[in-house]
């Protein structure tokens, strides 16, 4: 397959650093369809008062207050989200980096509300779902202008290329989240994913990445689809034929799956908290913590 859109040293990066970040890939006018949606479900929340299908909620939510940190599967909820898939230059993008035949693993809109917004530790994606290969990224759209001050993700770049680190806490279960403690990873080395609204981050599965608290005055929210090659199948799915082919979104489907040496740490035993990773971090050890001390879960 001929190259269709990102640069030689844009492959390069993502390639060696396990991550790259492009610029005016969404429009503003669909940024802005897209911010509406959520301010419209974050409004509907205010009826929500637990976990469910579509929301995930951050602590101290109220009908008075609606604090959302993630919309499940927004996807399957909206066609604006389930179309974008289809927008001609994230098409290309995502297959050059991934090959002509891709499939949808997930996608999920994780909202950091101002002076809120609950912080991500330390991980790889990798260690929640291993794939016969590691043909398998996620793109980060950025609604809003993402800076560090207002929760912007930040990667380690390499990463990718090493160890899966554990994500298993001390009484052996998963945890979703890497000790900072005890791995060996140089935190100093962190590269924070900034751009304006618009801009899209691809970061490799392997590539260990994580995220603060909205400490600004702006609101912060980045859209993640979950993608692989078709040909990567899960290692650990309870999914039917008919509902795994239908996550195919590029290309042709194949049941051959490629099979790569690549490091795998099974996400087992499951996490005592599940869910969604904020819920399985819930007993891992805190590297960003949280400055909002009323964000923070009950212990």
């Amino acid at each position: 397959m001929t190259h269709r859109f990102l640069t030689s040293h844009q492959l390069e990066q993502y390639r060696e650093e396990g991550y790259v970040i492009i610029e005016g890939v969404v429009d503003e006018a669909t940024c802005q369809l897209m911010r509406e949606a959520l301010a419209e479900w974050v409004d509907q929340s205010r009826s929500v008062t637990t976990h469910d299908d579509t929301y995930d909620l951050e602590p101290g939510h109220t009908a008075k207050d609606p604090r959302v940190r993630r919309i499940k599967t927004p996807h399957l909820h909206h066609p604006l989200f389930r179309e974008f898939l289809q927008v001609e230059k994230f098409k290309r993008i995502t297959q050059d980096l991934l090959g002509e035949n891709v499939r949808l693993h997930n996608a999920k809109l994780n909202v950091k509300a101002p002076h809120f917004g609950s912080p991500v530790e330390w991980h790889q994606d990798w260690a929640f779902y291993p794939h016969t290969n590691d043909d398998v990224t996620a793109a980060g759209i950025m609604l809003d202008d993402t800076r560090v001050d207002n929760g912007a993700m930040f990667v380690i770049p390499g990463t990718h290329r090493g160890e899966i680190f554990n994500h298993h806490g001390p009484d052996g279960y998963f945890c979703g989240a890497i000790d900072p403690e005890t791995a060996a990873l140089d935190f100093n080395q962190a590269v924070a994913c900034e751009g304006p609204a618009g801009s899209v981050t691809f970061h490799h599965a392997r590539t260990v990445h994580g995220s603060a608290q909205n400490t600004s005055d702006r609101a912060r929210g980045l859209l993640l689809y979950e993608m692989m090659a078709a040909d990567a199948y899960p290692l650990l799915s309870k999914e039917d034929w008919p509902t795994f082919t239908h996550r195919l979104i590029y290309g042709a489907e194949t049941n051959h799956a490629r099979l790569r040496d690549v490091p795998v740490r099974m996400p087992l035993p499951p996490a005592k908290h599940q869910g969604s990773i904020y819920e399985n971090q819930m007993s891992s050890k805190r590297y960003f913590g949280f400055i909002n001390k009323d964000a923070a879960p009950p212990t």
